[in-house]
């Protein structure tokens, strides 16, 4: 490092991987910036740098040099089996241009996680067999390994630890819930998926089109998320006869790997859910955690990988999710649609897929080839004239039509300035603009 290249990044100040000490008469103090760039990504101690940016430098009384006062540039790698402690067994961490005290389980868990220590989905939950879709689970033991369900407890639990799924404790671990749970939002509410579909390119408090909460074992989540995003895509007849269905303007097979990703590959050590948001240029799906360990958005693009999740990852490529290997998702997705942007927001603990689309902002949503709509769509303003607080269930069973056609035409109306969704999904209600 040149005495300019040096000047130029002391300039720039302290942040995440680059720290000032003055000197080095605080041992302990030294130790734990160390430990610190370790247990993150790696870093430079600049000693005989003063906070405010002023080079001091170091003496005689610091280090046993004879030729004057000198600057020490202390580079720290990346660690590659973390944690890692200080003398007195504290774990540090870098935030910012700070560090701080590892202190909750999650923390240290996730260290673990990045060493390969520990994972997130064999984490024991408090659920116990009980829980158990029964019947889904016979299903995959017969279709996949050919057995019969136990007709014991006992043996019933033997065999779930045997396959990763239970702890040793007898209580489904995280993957045995997100997979084969009758119920997982009620053990583990916080992984769910949350989409909805906006006017225009913004986020809006309370506007918006299409709204929904998905939930249940991962296979649903999937299905349902897929569902939501393909009725919100524009229909073109793309040259096929008129009374053929429309093809959407993207092709499924984009959302069914960034959403297989999206579920397999989340960080479940935070507990948030997917984000799953729609709007006229774009769709984004968001997920809970940064890229693992030293992947970047420019490795995913060619297909590299890192198992986050090995127990999901195991089940998921016996077929209970649409899976074609480790590291090949991102690249099928792009080669069906290039026009797709990744952010690792590493300060957010954030990983966002947007898939930007192409088709005109006014294209009808899902429209139907000579579907006489109108007047399905007059029965919908006077019925929620007169009752404000219909459901789209209830309108669907009022009308006779399923509840996507009816999502559908109430999306018109919206467009259409004819109809407005006033407060939430639940408690709010509908107000015909006159």
């Amino acid at each position: 490092m040149t005495i300019e290249t040096l000047l130029a990044q002391i300039a720039l100040g302290e942040d995440s991987t680059h720290q000032f000490k003055v000197d080095v008469r605080n041992g302990e103090s030294l130790a734990a910036e160390m430990v610190a760039f370790a247990n993150s990504e790696g870093g430079a101690l600049l000693i005989g740098v003063a906070d405010d940016g002023s080079t001091p430098g170091t003496g005689k009384e610091d280090v046993a040099l004879d030729n004057g006062r000198v600057v020490i540039v202390l580079s720290v790698p990346k660690g590659i089996d973390k944690p890692y402690f200080d003398k007195n067994g504290v774990i540090w961490l870098k935030t910012g241009a700070d560090k701080r005290r590892v202190n909750s389980k999650e923390e240290l868990r996730r260290l673990f996680q990045m060493s390969d220590q520990f994972h997130a989905d064999e984490l024991p939950t408090k659920a116990g067999i009980d829980k158990l879709d029964k019947l889904r689970f016979r299903d995959f033991l017969r279709d996949v390994y050919q057995q019969a369900l136990p007709e014991t407890q006992r043996g019933l639990t033997q065999l779930l630890q045997n396959m990763n799924l239970a702890a040793d404790d007898g209580h489904l671990n995280l993957a045995g819930v997100l997979l084969f749970a009758e119920q997982p939002e009620r053990i583990k509410p916080q992984f769910v998926i949350k989409a909805i579909r906006y006017p225009g390119n913004q986020i809006h408090v309370s506007d918006y089109i299409d709204t929904e909460d998905f939930d249940g074992p991962l296979p649903r989540l999937f299905a349902d998320a897929l569902a939501f995003i393909m009725r919100n895509l524009h229909k073109t007849q793309a040259g096929r006869g008129v009374n053929a269905p429309g093809r959407a303007e993207i092709a499924e097979t984009v959302f069914e790997e960034l959403l297989v990703n999206a579920l397999v590959h989340r960080d479940y050590f935070v507990s948030a859910p997917i984000r799953l948001f729609i709007f006229d240029n774009r769709i984004e799906i968001i997920s809970p955690g940064h890229l693992p360990n030293n992947l970047t958005v420019e490795k995913i693009r060619v297909g590299n990988s890192n198992i986050r999740n090995p127990i999901l990852v195991s089940y998921v490529a016996k077929g209970l999710l649409p899976y074609h290997g480790l590291g090949s998702g991102i690249k099928r997705a792009l080669s069906s649609w290039p026009d797709i942007e990744f952010s690792d927001d590493r300060d957010g603990c954030l990983f966002t897929a947007t898939v930007h689309r192409h088709a005109p902002v006014n294209a009808p949503v899902n429209a139907p080839v000579n579907a006489p709509e109108p007047s399905l769509q007059m029965q919908i303003l006077n019925l929620v004239r007169t009752s404000p607080h219909l459901s789209y269930d209830k309108l669907a069973e009022l009308t006779q039509k399923d509840r996507t056609t009816i999502m559908r035409n109430m999306a018109k109306l919206k467009t259409q300035g004819r109809l407005k969704r006033i407060g939430p999904a639940k408690g709010g209600h509908w107000q015909v603009i006159e």
